[in-house]
């Protein structure tokens, strides 16, 4: 594979991308510091990242830029945008729910650029595993969601430790996000793009009414009554998202659920799951309402009516995305008070007193325990099934590698078959544990 210190041609061209959209242009032709308000899904990860790729020195042998995020989700997110640009730059992601060890070793050779939440950040730099001397661009991404977790403090540590920042860029989805004076934001740029973004017209909100205070089994209807078309469910609590989820499964409804106290593995088995097509139904918490790569999503239902309208609008934001249409529901209980910000006349939806539940996902997930750090790709994977597994490619579905184990689709008529065709294979002269995933 070809790999180029960038030029923003170059770039497009490897990731497929004609033209920069207005706001990524705009973002180009600044050179100070900038704050970058802009809604999600508009691109704003290539906003910035080409910038900095333009700035940086490829002879430093030292890491030049530093981008906080505030969840790992987005910081996996920022490193995969960042790898498909094929620079000859190297990055690696720093983040809390696995081993600290493994990112000490990437962080041996000093990587270019760095992307992380602010606590694993934080706990580097004390550690002396990041050296901050080089460190001249430095991003703030979605800071209005890492001041609203809590990380204030944190972040305020990672900047104080940065001495030779030239350049800052800080990226909001609001304008009402103050600016601690640690950033060092004195005299910036603001492109603001959520003014100017046009109204998504391609989304529908509609409302249905709860006859009861608990909701759930006026969700169940609504499920049976939408098909299964991808949809994604939000709670306001953790402990609401996995009784949903456990009541919809004892239900027939196949889904999974996602939300902060899950471990890392677990999270990733969810959004693999999901994005593959084994479950259509996702039921989370509002972490999934920001730094998801989770394209085609129909139905955005709002089981607890969002605390604010910044949260509902980011909540929305996973739908009717690059054009798609989308439709978002909110499930209310008699006697609920709706919030202010939303129309008194949405459209309501009439459930049927009689419905089917919807056809069951024809794909089931496998779990490979070898990953990117194990040298394996998707390339081999797809050798590995259609040479040991007699699957045909149409039977294989999307691939979901990571560092240490990749997720599988498969067609779901094939996964018995397959596992005992597979038992005692070797993948790249490795035998690795290969199963459904759990």
């Amino acid at each position: 594979m070809k790999h180029t210190t960038g030029t923003t041609e170059e770039i497009l061209a490897h990731m497929g991308i004609k033209a920069l959209n207005p706001m990524q242009q705009a973002v180009q032709e600044t050179q100070q510091d900038l704050v970058l308000l802009s809604p999600t899904g508009s691109g704003k990860t290539l906003a910035f990242l080409l910038p900095l790729v333009q700035q940086m020195d490829i002879s430093v042998r030292q890491t030049q830029s530093l981008i906080i995020v505030p969840s790992r989700e987005l910081a996996q997110q920022i490193e995969k945008v960042f790898r498909s640009m094929r620079t000859a730059f190297k990055i690696t992601a720093c983040y809390g729910g696995h081993k600290r060890e493994i990112e000490e070793q990437n962080l041996v050779e000093a990587p270019t650029v760095i992307v992380g939440t602010p606590g694993r950040l934080a706990d580097h730099i004390r550690r002396g595993n990041i050296q901050t001397t080089a460190i001249h661009f430095l991003v703030l991404d979605e800071f209005d969601k890492t001041l609203e977790l809590g990380f204030e403090a944190e972040v305020k540590e990672v900047v104080g430790s940065l001495t030779a920042v030239k350049r800052r860029m800080l990226t909001s989805a609001t304008a009402e996000t103050p600016i601690p004076d640690f950033v060092g934001m004195t005299d910036h740029v603001v492109v603001d793009f959520v003014e100017a973004a046009p109204e998504k017209t391609a989304l529908t909100i509609q409302k249905v009414l709860s006859p009861q205070a608990d909701k759930l089994d006026t969700l169940f209807q609504l499920l049976c009554y939408l098909g299964n078309r991808p949809t994604i469910i939000f709670l306001n609590h953790r402990e609401s998202v996995q009784r949903t989820s456990e009541y919809l499964k004892e239900q027939g409804i196949v889904n999974v659920f996602y939300h902060g106290a899950l471990e890392q593995q677990d999270r990733d088995v969810a959004l693999s799951k999901f994005r593959n097509g084994t479950a259509n139904v996702l039921v989370t918490t509002d972490l999934a309402a920001r730094g998801l790569d989770i394209p085609h999503i129909r139905y955005i239902i709002h089981y607890h009516l969002p605390l604010t309208e910044d949260s509902f609008i980011h909540r929305n934001g996973r739908t009717a995305r690059m054009d798609a249409s989308g439709t978002a529901i909110l499930i209310i209980a008699r006697g609920e008070l709706v919030p202010t910000y939303l129309s008194a006349d949405m459209e309501e939806i009439n459930l049927p007193e009689q419905v089917e539940l919807p056809e069951k996902p024809q794909w089931s997930t496998l779990f490979i325990g070898a990953g990117k750090k194990d040298k394996v790709n998707k390339v081999d994977i797809v050798g590995f099934l259609t040479q040991k597994g007699d699957l045909r490619k149409e039977e294989i579905g999307l691939i979901d590698v990571k560092d240490f184990f990749a997720f599988v689709a498969i067609r779901k008529s094939k996964m018995n078959a397959l596992l005992a065709q597979i038992k005692g294979e070797k993948i790249k002269g490795k035998k690795v544990k290969m199963d459904i995933a759990k």
